[in-house]
């Protein structure tokens, strides 16, 4: 007779069970058992994640329920930790959208039980909310959670009376209207004083009551902006000049006069990072950025500038997806075609990289293990349209592959292991550090996809005898379909391998699951779009954390 207690096994679990004696896990959307992130973990993943678009298993509306719920809950428990998180991720560039921070704060100014606390957040606000475009969409957040009571008011109008005169005006010039919302409009509602005579005149402009140039200096920009709308489409030469002279952002010109190549030539050494590399395609398409001209290294300089980069706090996974699209010759729509210069392809490639501070590598033997099973295709990272979670982690796992020399790339997904013992869902990926990021994303685009085993990559290394120091996993944790669970598999592998291995997990999701174990001192969770994971990585690694 069999003996039934001889398949009870403490050492290695299926993926759809509980692990035995682990009463800390819970299940994922897929029906695995992982564990839960640490609470401000997981409010790591919204702020630099955030909640845009559905998962394979979650609508987006219930992402952003839940992790909305998961805000409110540490706002009870520390609401001044929140704020504090939100501004150190804003104002570092960790994230790639600045949307979640400014909802934080916003929560936080409206939903904090102590008036202190709540005063507090709109006190860092404008560390948040750098420009018009932000102060917007954070007033349209903190509406969402209470009124425009006397502190509010006093916080926005702060926005405002905390900058000099000519920052307001060219606020007010460079970002007339977003978000639903004027200059006018705000200006009303929080009821600000202007703080001397230029600012006065601003805010008339702002409500309309402006038609001639003021001839204040502080407000040259506002009386270049009305020069400019009596521009026709001929008068180059004169844009020029206002561009040259008042320092006149795009925005501020009529539609006549933006395709016009000698006025971006103008605008060009004025304008910031991020309006750029937006504005790559409308350059392109003037004929600005001609194969081999002179405008084509100007701009590739630009791009690859570090102080730029960190000046505009441009996150990697901005300049993927303006490398990705740029590359594409057409936008999203497909309305709008262009054929990219060279030159800035190669820039965009190669800012990528510069985007991230100087990395001091670990020195390991690593293995950079990527899940591109079926779900890491349906979340789009940042509400971007070109980049998934598949295809992010691609390019994130290349910064390793570019700090650590001895790297191997594999690529699994769901499957299990054969009866052969060998893994039926391991693909090796012939990939360097010298290939173009964008060639690397269209490689794993390509690769066939299922259920998701994060087991796959220790029990894969331990089956070819591959020694390996630190695993570098990038995953949305939905993992369900092994017969081990991947904490076991680690196990297993540093008794018989007798390598006191590491696992970093990226997690490329905002879902509150990993598949690092607490209680593993040789296990790391990390947000797998923050820009620090891969120092935090190196330093984990080897050692130094």
């Amino acid at each position: 007779m069999s003996d039934p207690l001889r398949q009870a096994s403490t050492r290695a679990t299926p993926q759809s069970k509980r692990a035995l004696g682990r009463t800390d896990q819970v299940q994922n959307d897929a029906g695995g058992f992982v564990f839960e992130t640490d609470p401000w973990h997981q409010l790591d993943r919204f702020l630099i994640m955030g909640t845009w678009g559905n998962t394979i298993y979650v609508t987006e509306q219930k992402l952003t329920f839940d992790n909305v719920s998961h805000l409110m809950d540490l706002i009870s428990e520390d609401p001044k930790r929140v704020v504090d998180r939100a501004v150190e991720i804003s104002d570092s560039g960790r994230a790639p959208r600045n949307n979640p921070a400014l909802f934080a704060v916003a929560a936080v100014a409206g939903q904090a039980a102590d008036a202190k606390d709540r005063a507090y957040a709109l006190e860092q606000m404008p560390k948040v909310a750098r420009t018009a475009t932000h102060l917007f969409t954070f007033v349209n957040y903190v509406q969402q959670v209470r009124g425009w009571g006397r502190s509010l008011r006093r916080g926005v109008a702060n926005w405002y009376t905390s900058r000099t005169p000519e920052s307001v005006a060219y606020q007010m010039v460079k970002y007339r209207q977003r978000e639903g919302w004027t200059h006018r409009d705000v200006l009303l509602k929080a009821h600000v004083r202007p703080t001397d005579e230029s600012m006065a005149k601003a805010f008339d402009f702002a409500a309309g009551r402006v038609e001639e140039p003021t001839g204040d200096e502080k407000l040259a920009v506002v009386d270049a902006f009305l020069q400019a709308q009596r521009l026709g489409d001929n008068d180059v030469d004169e844009a020029v000049k206002l561009i040259t002279d008042a320092n006149l952002p795009w925005e501020a010109l009529p539609d006549g006069l933006l395709d016009k190549p000698a006025v971006w030539e103008a605008l060009l050494p004025k304008m910031g990072q991020t309006a750029l590399m937006r504005q790559l395609p409308r350059l392109t398409r003037i004929g600005l950025l001609q194969p081999l001209s002179k405008h084509g290294e100007t701009v590739a300089n630009m791009l690859t500038n570090k102080e730029r980069l960190s000046k505009g706090r441009i996150h990697p996974i901005s300049v993927l997806n303006a490398l990705v699209t740029y590359r594409s010759g057409q936008s999203m729509r497909g309305d709008t075609r262009w054929n990219p210069n060279e030159q800035v392809v190669n820039a965009l490639d190669a800012a990528f990289y510069q985007a991230f501070e100087v990395i001091t590598p670990a020195g390991v033997r690593t293995l950079n293990a990527l899940d591109v099973s079926g779900s890491m295709d349906g979340y789009k990272v940042a509400g971007s349209p070109a980049l998934s979670a598949r295809e992010a982690s691609a390019a994130m796992s290349l910064v390793t592959l570019a700090t650590e020399p001895l790297t191997h790339t594999v690529a699994f997904t769901g499957g299990g292991w054969g009866r052969d013992q060998r893994s039926q869902n391991i693909t090796t990926l012939a990939i360097s550090a010298q290939q173009r990021i964008d060639d690397v994303v269209r490689m794993t685009r390509g690769l066939p996809f299922g259920g998701t085993d994060c087991a796959l990559p220790m029990l894969w290394a331990l089956e070819n005898n591959v020694e390996v120091d630190a695993f570098h996993i990038y995953t949305d944790n939905e993992t369900w379909a092994g017969h081990i669970h991947p904490f076991e598999a680690v196990r297993k592998y540093r008794e018989k391998m007798g390598i006191d291995a590491k696992v970093i997990v990226y997690g490329m999701e905002g879902r509150p699951f990993t598949i690092a174990d607490p209680r593993d001192p040789g296990m790391m969770d990390v947000c797998g779009l923050d820009s620090s994971a891969p120092q935090l990585a190196a330093d984990f690694a080897g050692g130094r954390l």
